[in-house]
């Protein structure tokens, strides 16, 4: 099992690295706000200065409970976002989950990340209604990195997808 997180951990930094250019959005359509990221809690969530906790819009990644994969996920967001990286985040139409938490996409040096998540393979796609607005975006990058074989798709991480594992039928 540690043989397996660390050999998906290498492939997280190197395919970030890689940063597949195809289909991203090129740019926020909403005004962005800055947050300066002080902890990340797993591989769509992370917390800003000051304490907004931030659910980025559109993906979900593997559950704590769903190791290795959870930290899988996890590097590979610490891959694209280190603490104490300012991040622009761009909302939607609801600005908040029934946990309180701020609802965004996430900005970093023109890329958004929660698009990055998917496309690398560490997160797959969510579509909460209205947030909808990069749902085709995600869906590509969904598509297309569970044909590459990217990341977590390449050792069957979603065979139970987190959706399917928080209603326990998997």
């Amino acid at each position: 099992m540690g043989r397996l997180v660390s050999a998906l951990s290498a492939l997280s930094a190197s395919s970030a690295t890689a940063q597949a250019l195809d289909s991203a959005p090129a740019a926020p359509r909403r005004a962005t706000t800055s947050c300066v990221v002080s902890r990340l809690s797993d591989g769509d969530t992370l917390r800003c200065q000051g304490g907004a906790r931030v659910r980025l819009i559109g993906i979900d990644a593997p559950e704590r409970e769903q190791t290795p994969f959870s930290e899988v996920a996890l590097n590979g967001l610490k891959s694209l976002v280190a603490i104490g990286d300012t991040v622009q985040l761009e909302p939607d139409v609801d600005p908040r989950d029934q946990y309180d938490r701020v609802l965004a996409y996430a900005w970093k040096d023109g890329r958004m990340i929660n698009w990055q998540m998917v496309r690398e393979g560490w997160a797959v796609t969510i579509t909460v209604s209205p947030n909808v607005q990069y749902v085709d975006y995600f869906r590509r990058a969904r598509d297309a990195a569970q044909r590459e074989g990217k990341g977590l798709w390449k050792v069957d991480g979603f065979r139970c997808e987190p959706v399917s594992f928080r209603a326990r039928r998997c």
